[in-house]
């Protein structure tokens, strides 16, 4: 059986692409889970910014490339 994957969520009336969420969590369970383990917010918040910047761009290039060549050439981004 085949499942359909939102490409984006309505938030406040704004759509926002599924992996920018992802990017976001990703970061703040990261950045909680160091500080517990680390104690050092500095280490914690510059590998959660690390992790959700990761996240965030191989979403945008995975996103980007599933996108039909012709539709890529109309896309304001």
């Amino acid at each position: 059986m085949a499942t359909a994957h939102p490409i984006s969520v309505d938030i406040a009336g704004t759509a926002w692409p599924v992996y920018k969420l992802e990017a976001l969590a990703a970061g703040l369970v990261a950045g909680a889970l160091l500080l517990l383990i680390t104690g050092a917010p500095q280490v914690a918040v510059l590998a959660a910014a690390a992790i959700a910047a990761l996240r965030w761009t191989l979403g945008h290039v995975t996103t980007r490339r599933d996108v039909h060549p012709a539709a890529r050439a109309l896309s304001p981004h």
